[in-house]
């Protein structure tokens, strides 16, 4: 069961109220080591090699979930006490207390050991459930079905309605790679635009021979910082647009567009002629 696991030990960290007091960064910094370890790559005469990478990552999911570590850690502080009653009767006392407890249970309705025993079960209840959101989360996320892709499925569709506003999709950038050599996870992608600032939400979408992407910055700022910087492996190069170009004032409007001799990255890049940009631009990229 997933409330019998000591998520911190399975990262590798102090568990019980050291653990508790751990910050998010180290809590990241300790998976990311334990990941270069137990990663399936590096262990390949393991058979438990993906399941044990597997458990890792559920680990780390529920310990960065704000909520669902709060209630490991009241779960972890109840069993802890539970033990250190435990350890402190002997055989004697325990009949002594056994007795005690029949009694008082008999002559009051609330029994701190059924009190204790009804917390635990509780709190392990609602860990459950919040194991269960996260996987379901991170579930959607990996199918292309998140309510983010929907929305910015909506968006494309409509410039009215209930869609992302220009501003929001200022912030989202289009991530393509072939399906050559390194293939990108959402994790990875995460990790490359973490160095420009926070990432909202990563969200996979690909077929056989091409991969995408659509990545939500927390700024435009980050955003644009990112465009044009974030190249990934050299063995197979990222191409990063914005999903939609920054308006500045400075500028004439769409009526006026400005001529350039290099590519365009509006009309052009989110309309017909996106596809033929994109497989040029990976083939000079690929060269390189």
């Amino acid at each position: 069961m997933d409330v019998d696991i000591d998520h911190y030990v399975i990262l590798g960290l102090p568990s019980g109220e050291e653990g508790s007091k751990l910050s998010e960064k180290e809590i990241t910094k300790a998976y990311r080591s334990k990941a270069l370890e137990l990663h399936p790559d590096k262990r390949p005469d393991d058979p438990n090699a993906h399941a044990n990478f597997h458990k890792l990552q559920t680990s780390y999911q529920i310990l960065k979930d704000e909520k669902a570590r709060k209630l490991f850690d009241d779960l972890i502080r109840v069993k802890l006490q539970k033990r250190q009653r435990q350890s402190q009767q002997d055989s004697k006392r325990r009949r002594m207390m056994s007795d005690l407890e029949e009694r008082e249970r008999t002559a009051f309705a609330d029994d701190p050991t059924a009190r204790a025993r009804g917390e635990e079960e509780s709190i392990a209840r609602k860990l459950k459930e919040e194991i269960s959101r996260i996987r379901a989360m991170y579930a959607n996320k990996t199918t292309g079905t998140s309510p983010l892709e929907k929305e910015t499925v909506v968006g494309r569709k409509s410039s009215v309605g209930g869609g992302p506003s220009a501003t929001d999709k200022e912030k989202m950038l289009k991530v393509s790679w072939e399906k050559v050599g390194l293939d990108y996870s959402a994790q990875t992608l995460r990790e490359l635009f973490e160095t420009f600032g926070e990432v909202k939400d990563v969200v996979i979408r690909s077929s056989k021979k091409k991969g995408s992407a659509l990545v939500v910055m927390a700024t435009k700022e980050a955003a644009i910082a990112a465009t044009g910087t974030v190249c990934g492996d050299l063995s197979n190069p990222l191409l990063v647009v914005p999903l939609q170009p920054a308006v500045t004032s400075a500028f004439p409007t769409a009526r006026e567009p400005v001529e350039s001799d290099g590519p365009k990255l509006n009309e052009d890049l989110v309309g017909a002629r996106y596809q033929a940009f994109e497989d040029s631009v990976l083939q000079k990229l690929q060269k390189v």
